[in-house]
């Protein structure tokens, strides 16, 4: 294997495809639910056992890399660490934000119907509270602004929203969205994991409240960590109900009488992180690092334009944006039986991402043409075969 080029954007797909052997032998287009494994990734898993068995503990060194980690994806965020939690899951960090809202004096949360479920299930689960859940339906990007625009009010605390949804790929604007949140005194929240290692993402030109990732999908990394952005100031208003001693000014102290919370963003930590997760996101941070953003997305508007192209063709049925500069790095093929086509692809080394009624087709800075003419002779091989 060729040594990587060290430099910030330096690798080529072609380079940075060198970086994950297992493409030899498989064709992975299922980023959208799990990235392929790196050899970055997959050194990083070792030295975490190695870390324990060099000195007596091995927690301060874990804590640099989860720091490392922590810094890097505020990089690739246009952030600052202190603005950012780390936290186990999106689940969490939506329900941080929820948390610190006021819904006595603005009860009304609005969620886009197509963001992933565990957000809209954090939103309902606030009902008890006294919330009002207002569900914006799903369509073209400018049929949601409209939507939202329809939803906010006065009375509305947070807006989520995703920056690419999960299901059918289709990218929102943001920045448009954020701006009537604001307009109306409601802050936003956005789900980036489907953008986030594809595409450029700037907190401060998106001018959003909070946003979360994850390390386990496009950022290349494993499960078990998510991130948590927050605008900076806004953390310290309001002290969070879930907290933990990781929360705390000085985690080593061990104090259980007093509840103090450090400043920024790492005040809405809890617990233990987990430690694994955090060294193969830094390893996969520090791989993306040298692919950049910019770069990706060009490549994989590429290949998604190919495959829509000869898909279409073939006379599939896609259920993503009519216009393709609004597609995320997948495709939504309509299929009866997704789990049935994966398993036919599975059988012959082609890794897709079925969910509900569609075939998920993703792709990342490793893919090429070469894999795009693959994935799409495999699917007309299943048809002529009887696949419905």
């Amino acid at each position: 294997m060729s040594a990587p080029d060290a430099g910030p954007g330096s690798l080529d797909p072609a380079a940075f495809r060198e970086r994950f052997p297992v493409l030899r032998r498989l064709t992975h287009l299922s980023s959208c639910s799990l990235g392929a494994p790196s050899t970055d990734v997959e050194e990083s898993l070792r030295a975490v056992f190695g870390a324990m068995y060099r000195t007596a503990s091995p927690w301060p060194e874990w804590e640099v890399e989860i720091d490392d980690a922590r810094a890097r994806l505020a990089g690739l965020l246009g952030a600052k660490p202190a603005d950012v939690a780390v936290v186990p899951h999106a689940t969490q960090g939506a329900y941080l934000a929820v948390c610190t809202a006021d819904l006595v004096r603005r009860p009304r949360l609005v969620v886009s119907a197509e963001d992933f479920p565990t957000i809209a299930h954090v939103a309902l689960a606030q009902r008890r509270l006294g919330a009002e859940v207002v569900f914006v339906p799903a369509g073209e990007p400018e049929e949601v602004v409209r939507g939202y625009a329809e939803a906010i009010d006065e009375r509305t605390s947070l807006v989520f929203l995703p920056s690419t949804t999960f299901l059918r790929g289709v990218r929102l604007p943001v920045a448009r969205i954020a701006a009537l949140a604001h307009a109306s005194g409601a802050r936003v929240f956005v789900d980036a994991y489907q953008s986030v290692g594809v595409e450029p993402v700037d907190v401060a030109a998106w001018d959003v409240d909070y946003l979360v990732t994850g390390s386990q999908k496009y950022m290349l990394g494993v499960p078990g960590l998510a991130f948590l952005y927050v605008r900076p100031g806004l953390a310290d208003e309001r002290e969070p109900l879930l907290t933990g001693w990781f929360g705390r000014v000085d985690p080593d102290a061990f104090d259980p009488y007093t509840l103090d919370f450090a400043d920024g963003a790492r005040r809405l930590e809890t617990g233990n992180h987990a430690v694994p997760a955090a060294y193969a996101a830094a390893a996969a941070l520090r791989l993306l690092e040298r692919a950049d953003p910019a770069r990706v997305r060009r490549h994989v508007a590429g290949l998604t334009a190919r495959a829509a192209a000869l898909l279409t063709e073939a006379g599939e049925t896609l259920a993503g944006p009519s216009d393709p500069r609004d597609r995320g790095a997948h495709l939504a093929l309509c299929d009866p039986d997704p789990q049935a086509l994966s398993a036919w692809l599975v059988s012959r080394d082609v890794r897709i991402a079925p969910r509900g009624a569609f075939a998920r087709i993703s792709f990342h800075h490793f893919n090429n043409e070469d894999d795009v003419d693959l994935v799409c002779a495999q699917i007309r091989a299943y048809r002529e075969r009887g696949g419905r």
